[in-house]
């Protein structure tokens, strides 16, 4: 970097690395207004899997997700969540 040169200019020139690709779920489980979605992780020691739970819920004219569930959400949540690890389950019985 030169003295007339700031940090700035010399990041700005530098090539941006590629964006690695965006990850799918492996699998979704619906139910009403809470979805789970299943990941699959490959790491050295074998393959394990990961679920998150979102709430959709509609704001004036938008259709908007959350992370947190109300009472009355929990027995959706519940089902799906025994539906995701059923279906990990499964998997994990599968032969390789």
């Amino acid at each position: 970097m030169t003295k007339t040169q700031t940090a700035t200019q010399t990041q700005q020139q530098q090539p941006k690395p590629e964006a690695p690709p965006s990850r799918k779920p492996i699998h979704k489980v619906r139910l009403g207004k809470v979805k789970g979605s299943v990941w699959q992780n490959s790491t050295d020691n074998g393959v394990f899997y990961k679920v998150t739970f979102v709430r959709f819920y509609r704001d004036e004219n938008a259709w908007r997700v959350a992370d947190s569930f109300g009472r009355d959400d929990l027995p959706a949540l519940a089902s799906v969540a025994n539906q995701a690890w059923l279906w990990i389950f499964q998997k994990q019985q599968e032969p390789e």
